[in-house]
């Protein structure tokens, strides 16, 4: 990053480690998240996709309290991490918690929905529309939780502890000053001219 920085960034090279883990991060999650839900499954018999808004909810509900506070929990953890790391590849701090939020939250929305679509196509893996809204859900709980608190410290921190200003380097040595050598005097009375007789 040269020396200019954007408004509201973190700035230096805190910034940069700042994004460059949160890329790391992010590009893991997601190959996690695609090795999960897009890799063929063998199994000898799948449930219908379930295009119904909250029926596959009622069902797990129906299932009894453990086994539905698994499958929904599943379903709020898959992509609950970018509701982190989204915003910390950004690297900002001054930044709209609402518009943080909003971007955030459509960001997983079309990835979630993505991954839907994509799972057409999947041998052994099921369409099921409420995993839209329980991924969205997990994001924005995430993002609630952890991102407000956590640039609210990083700002505190870095308002502490000012930027570092570079040393001016030291001039060099002048060396010893240079002399003007000295012109003899004559003295006063030869300087006078001869008197007259």
């Amino acid at each position: 990053m040269g020396g200019v920085q954007r408004q509201g960034s973190i700035g230096g090279s805190a910034a940069s480690r700042i994004r460059v883990t949160g890329g790391v991060l992010l590009v893991a999650h997601l190959a996690f998240v695609a090795w999960l839900t897009l890799r063929p499954l063998d199994v000898p018999w799948v449930m219908p996709a379930n295009l119904r808004p909250f029926a596959g909810i009622r069902a797990d509900l129906a299932l009894g309290w453990p086994e539905a506070a698994r499958r929904i929990g599943e379903g709020l953890a898959l992509l609950a991490p970018l509701g982190v790391l989204l915003p910390l590849t950004g690297g900002r701090l001054d930044v709209s918690p609402l518009a943080s939020l909003l971007r955030t939250v459509a960001a997983a929305a079309l990835l979630s929905w993505g991954i839907e679509l994509l799972q057409t196509g999947v041998p052994g893996q099921v369409v099921d529309v409420d995993s839209l809204f329980l991924n969205t859900l997990g994001v924005a709980l995430a993002h609630l939780a952890l991102v407000p608190a956590g640039r609210s410290w990083l700002r505190r921190r870095t308002t502490a502890r000012p930027p570092r200003t570079p040393l001016l380097p030291e001039e060099p040595a002048q060396g010893r000053t240079p002399t003007i050598p000295r012109v003899g005097i004559a003295p006063w009375s030869d300087a006078l001219p001869p008197s007259s007789p």
